[in-house]
């Protein structure tokens, strides 16, 4: 049956990928990483018909998918080449994670929502991702066990950088975070200078909150 619902959404997927070429995303890897990873398999059946669409769908748990251009420029950003290991906190769905794996040597990834963790690994054992660990946890810890990390992605909205992001990212990585209330957020690139984060200006951008010990406590 997923084979079957696979074939189908094919060519919804290859319409998404040349959307998003046309909006402006020019690294291939992304758009191969798009293409090669069913996202209508990590939205709930009842939006499954617009998996493909450029929105964000609700996920259950009061958590969203975010919209693909914004995974596709989220992960443009990071410019991985493909050894690199990266720690993602807020598995959410899984979608964003598998399509790291893709991208990535090894993916690292923290969800704090027992649910959605155990949906998210489901999906992601049917669909054959094998490079990926993942943690029930508080996210604003990090995952020091397998640091340090040459890119850390936070999917949700903080009020300032984790001194224990900054502790796990190697020299030269890269943490992309929205930083801003719990409402409202601008995504900033940070990169590790020595005991410096050298900070880059994204874009204004609207993420669910960051919740755990380092940010927004008791949501």
């Amino acid at each position: 049956m997923a084979a079957a619902l696979e074939h189908e959404q094919r060519g919804p997927r290859r319409r998404l990928v040349e959307l998003l070429h046309e909006q402006g995303i020019k690294d291939l890897a992304v758009l191969n990483a798009i293409d090669k990873v069913p996202r209508h398999l990590f939205v709930p059946t009842g939006v499954r018909h617009r998996a493909y669409e450029d929105s964000a769908l609700p996920i259950g748990n009061g958590q969203t998918i975010s919209q693909p251009s914004i995974h596709a420029r989220y992960l443009e950003l990071l410019k991985l080449k493909g050894n690199e290991k990266v720690l993602e906190i807020g598995t959410g769905s899984g979608y964003q994670t598998a399509l790291l794996s893709v991208l990535a040597s090894q993916v690292f990834s923290i969800e704090r929502i027992p649910a959605l963790l155990d949906t998210a690994r489901e999906t992601i054992r049917q669909t054959g991702f094998r490079n990926i660990s993942f943690l029930l946890g508080d996210g604003t810890l990090g995952w020091r066990q397998y640091a340090p990390y040459d890119a850390i992605l936070v999917g949700a909205g903080a009020p300032e950088v984790s001194s224990t992001y900054q502790e796990q990212v190697t020299e030269g990585g890269r943490i992309l975070i929205p930083l801003g209330d719990r409402e409202e957020q601008t995504l900033y690139m940070f990169t590790r200078r020595g005991d410096k984060l050298e900070q880059e200006e994204i874009a204004p951008v609207r993420f669910v909150p960051l919740v755990g010990k380092y940010s927004w406590e008791g949501l």
